[in-house]
């Protein structure tokens, strides 16, 4: 049964799709179902989204391009739609961290949010027992395209050494997880950094905070707390928190020795077993 729903496209970036969306099929002479053919889906799922039920991904968004000829407009709209599914306390947050151009963020218990594997951020996200699970976790991967631009930006992360042993999603997830992180050695825009348990008491025992530059705005601090997060460009806070992060990037390990704790805690705890040429260098 063909779905029949009226939009407002200005309700939201969800709602602007879904008719833009039927909007080009129709111009292309085709029904939900001949277009789900073409793009290898189903009419209905054609149907959920041109009614905003279901979000779309930059999947089926690129393929939607590529058969109505749109010049890419559901690729340019799908970023907006993801990031809409984000709470909304944290949308201010993503559309900053899309701006930034230097990233230096301390994490206290789990991997930075754009350094995380689809699997662990699932398994992050879960933890909220949401009822779009999908939907977020699609949102969070989409914040990483950040890292592909043609200039991306400069992210310096400290983890603590608990974040490598906590076992988000069990062992297999942490594995790969870990895994990832090494994968970035050879990336000169992330550097990582692993503050050790022996580094005792150190100046962010408060927890997580990031801070973001920009090429002409003023710097932003930003942390959270169990419900909601919080952003400031107040000078003196910018500043301390500068001095702050600049104590733990002292006391945390160096990048290349941080690599090789990766690799240790890969091989005892979670059994893998790096290749001969695999190297603890960023």
């Amino acid at each position: 049964m063909v779905n029949i729903r009226d939009l407002d496209p200005s309700a939201s970036p969800l709602d602007y799709y879904g008719a833009e969306l039927r909007r080009l099929r129709e111009a292309a002479g085709l029904k939900q179902g001949q277009l789900g053919e073409i793009i290898f889906c189903t009419g209905s799922l054609i149907g959920q989204i041109e009614t905003a039920r279901k979000v779309p991904t930059r999947d089926f968004s690129e393929r939607v391009d590529a058969a109505l000829g749109t010049g890419g407009t559901f690729s340019r709209l799908v970023g907006l739609v993801l990031r809409s599914q984000l709470p909304h306390w944290f949308q201010p947050y993503a559309e900053m961290e899309a701006k930034a151009a230097y990233i230096s963020t301390y994490q206290a218990q789990l991997v930075y949010g754009l350094l995380q594997t689809e699997p662990y951020a699932r398994a992050v996200l879960a933890t909220g027992l949401p009822d779009n699970l999908d939907d977020l976790v699609a949102a969070r991967m989409e914040r990483h395209r950040v890292l592909h631009r043609g200039r991306p930006p400069m992210i310096w992360a400290v983890l603590d050494e608990a974040v490598l042993y906590r076992p988000i999603g069990g062992p297999e997830v942490m594995r790969k997880q870990l895994a990832h992180l090494l994968s970035f050695r050879e990336n000169r825009w992330v550097r990582i950094q692993v503050l050790p348990f022996a580094a005792g008491e150190h100046a962010s025992l408060d927890g997580s905070f990031t801070t973001m530059r920009f090429d002409d705005d003023p710097d932003i601090l930003y942390t959270e707390d169990l419900i909601s997060g919080h952003m400031t460009a107040n000078p003196e806070t910018v500043k301390e928190a500068a001095l702050r992060y600049a104590h733990l990037q002292a006391a945390a390990l160096s990048v290349e020795d941080s690599a090789a704790l990766i690799i240790r805690v890969m091989e005892e705890r979670y059994g893998h077993q790096p290749e001969p040429d695999q190297r603890a260098v960023a």
